[in-house]
């Protein structure tokens, strides 16, 4: 791996850009945060939760995370990789690191939701089980799967991890490795929209999704789920 790896303390897409954030008031210079979800699993092809389960990528998630990793190389300017400490996400940073020469920072609070005895079922199992526990959790982020974690306790430490990102590494261009609940939670906070609105997302493995963080506090969502790297087209940077 190119770059040096660090440990942060507590736990589509192109980079760069100082425009205003949608139709209001130019905000300066965004710190620019590329956000990836990690190559497929075994679990992420089956739509099963996958949680804490520290999972291996496949050979096709490799080629995924490889091919991501291209297209975040082919604009220079990534200045530093966060990632999740799970494997599945901490072995895409790695290709995104070995490609762009960025230093790679480990966070546990990008970590994925625990699911808890969830973990490995599909949605249809996890309903014939626990449909009451199930329906709550569709309903409310304060509430938890049996043995698991809330997505208001989620959106607590992920959060925190965004803020200490742009605290440190101020209008650099980052690329923070995570999973489904991180960056749907990192979204909804970008939108103003309600924890619930995450159900309302598709987030494929190896996506690029682009949020611009300015520094009075507003954020513009620039791209979401992009997957044009995956059908290896030529990606063009826009400016």
């Amino acid at each position: 791996m190119t770059g040096q790896e660090t440990r942060a303390p507590g736990g589509g897409a192109a980079p760069g850009g100082g425009a205003s954030p949608g139709w209001e008031k130019a905000a300066g210079r965004p710190t620019t945060t590329l956000l990836l979800r990690h190559g497929a699993t075994e679990l992420s092809a089956e739509r099963r939760f996958s949680g804490r389960d520290d999972i291996a990528l496949t050979k096709e998630g490799i080629r995924q995370a490889g091919l991501a990793a291209r297209r975040l190389a082919a604009a220079p300017g990534v200045d530093v990789i966060v990632t999740s400490p799970l494997q599945r996400a901490r072995r895409s940073a790695e290709a995104v690191a070995e490609a762009t020469g960025a230093p790679m920072i480990v966070d546990d609070d990008l970590a994925e939701a625990d699911f808890g005895q969830w973990q490995g079922l599909s949605f249809a199992e996890a309903s014939q089980r626990w449909p009451d526990e199930l329906a709550a959790w569709l309903a409310s982020p304060d509430a938890a799967p049996p043995g698991g974690e809330s997505f208001a306790v989620v959106a607590l430490r992920v959060l925190g991890a965004m803020d200490r990102l742009i605290k440190a590494h101020q209008h650099s261009t980052a690329v923070v490795v995570s999973h489904v609940t991180p960056i749907k939670t990192l979204v909804c906070r970008a939108l103003l929209a309600p924890p619930e609105a995450m159900f309302r997302m598709n987030l494929d493995v190896a996506s690029l999704t682009r949020i611009d963080c300015f520094d009075n506090g507003s954020a513009l969502l620039r791209s979401f789920n992009d997957t044009a790297h995956l059908q290896q087209r030529r990606w063009r940077h826009s400016g």
